[in-house]
């Protein structure tokens, strides 16, 4: 599963401006996607073959109410938790803050790997700034400019040293893993218990991997299926009483174990930011995406709320107009049997392999009814096309010149691919390389 590592520290120290500086190399990636919202909480970041899921702990509690202290201390108490790693950021033009001594102290006492930034050190005759900062205990600390980029290679290069670099995605042993995510009371729970309490299922329930998560593993219909990460999802009792607060680090690291994300959004409520945000990473992730709207009971009979739900998800979730979209009730059963029509049909799509052959069949194809425009003096020209991975299904295309490559070629290229490949209702990526 991808490292978590998440970034904590005093308000006002830099956490936002450093997160944006990390993640600021996936830009052309992800950012030209219309409608992933920029100041999302949390990005993949690459640093040559390895990788990481980085984590702003600022955004995630509103502690505007509580007193300062207490509310850091809480959001830093969350974060450890959950992370595998912690990237502490202190200020050091403020120099060592009564604070950064608290939130120090619950690090320490986590024993979770603590990497020591601190910030505003621009450059090497500001070093000198790190020095108060080791009677913290943490043998790594590296003098950072959030602002400007200094110190952050030797930050990133620590970060990732020991890290194993991702396995490559294989189609699976007859198995689909699927992730059930969503705010508090969209139904996560009501949709697993009417699944598992079906009688032609055949259910066990497995300790997951990590952090007590609980997977359900199934058959239905001859195949295999493994609900991941379901701990505190079927505890009936237990969500009566007190409502989950929702974490979206546990929905993370859901979505980098599964290969489908079933995304419950309430139809009573509609889309908010966090449904976008959980989608976006998901999209990242190259995970194939449901966006399953839940207790559509309650809104078929007004046209309404009908129209201004589905207005909302189509312009919200633009950047997945390809993923299916299902009107459910986990309640009355409504849809959940196409559920899995779409799981499984997700599922192939994501593990597809096609030949070489018929992908250079589609790429001249295309080219042909639509040739890439002039730039300049140059004109982008295409060798061949190869599919290099699944999961999401990768192509590699060679030309004379990538950077010729406009943005809005590139959208009609993957519009085609999954047209013409039938990869209609998943995520796909291109990468073009110079022959």
């Amino acid at each position: 599963m991808n490292t978590l590592i998440a970034i904590v520290g005093r308000p006002n120290v830099g956490k936002s401006t450093l997160f944006n500086r990390l993640t600021r190399s996936r830009a052309a990636l992800v950012d030209d996607q219309p409608g992933i919202t920029r100041d999302r909480l949390y990005a993949s970041v690459e640093r040559g073959s390895k990788g990481f899921t980085l984590v702003d702990t600022g955004g995630f509690d509103d502690s505007e109410e509580e007193p300062l202290v207490q509310g850091v201390r809480d959001q830093v108490v969350k974060a450890i938790e959950e992370a595998d790693r912690i990237l502490f950021l202190v200020d050091g033009r403020d120099g060592l803050m009564p604070l950064d001594e608290k939130i120090a102290d619950v690090l320490r006492r986590s024993r979770k790997e603590v990497f020591l930034g601190v910030n505003k050190a621009d450059g090497p005759e500001h070093e000198h700034l790190t020095a108060e900062f080791y009677s913290l205990g943490f043998d790594r600390v590296y003098p950072v400019s959030a602002a400007h980029g200094y110190g952050l290679a030797a930050l990133l290069d620590a970060m990732t040293e020991d890290l194993e670099e991702p396995a490559k995605e294989e189609a699976p042993d007859d198995l689909t893993k699927v992730a059930i995510v969503g705010r508090p009371n969209v139904g996560k729970s009501s949709l697993i218990n009417r699944i598992v309490g079906s009688e032609r299922l055949l259910v066990s329930e497995l300790p997951g991997t990590t952090r007590d998560s609980v997977d359900i593993h199934f058959a239905l219909r001859g195949r295999n299926y493994v609900f991941i990460d379901t701990a505190g999802i079927r505890r009936k009792g237990r969500v009566k009483e007190k409502i989950e607060k929702f974490s979206v680090i546990k929905a993370l690291q859901s979505l980098d174990r599964c290969h489908v994300a079933v995304v419950l959004i309430d139809a009573s409520e509609g889309v908010t930011d966090q449904d976008a945000h959980i989608c976006g990473y998901a999209f990242e992730r190259g995970r194939g995406v449901i966006l399953a709207v839940n207790k559509w009971d309650l809104v078929k009979k007004d046209p309404v709320m009908k129209k201004r739900l589905v207005d909302t998800l189509d312009r919200q979730m633009s950047f997945l107009s390809f993923a299916p979209k299902l009107h459910m009730s986990a309640l009355t059963g409504e849809k959940v049997k196409t559920l899995f029509e779409k799981i499984n049909l997700l599922h192939g799509q994501l593990f597809r392999r096609i030949d070489t052959n018929v992908v250079n069949k589609a790429l001249t194809a295309m080219v042909q009814k639509n040739p890439p425009p002039k730039m300049g003096r140059g004109r982008l020209k295409f060798f061949y096309a190869t599919q290099t991975g699944v999961m999401p299904p990768s192509f590699a295309l060679f030309v004379n010149r990538p950077d010729l490559v406009h943005f809005t070629y590139e959208r009609y290229l993957l519009n085609q691919f999954r047209a013409q490949l039938a990869l209609n209702e998943v995520p796909i990526r291109l990468k073009f390389r110079k022959k």
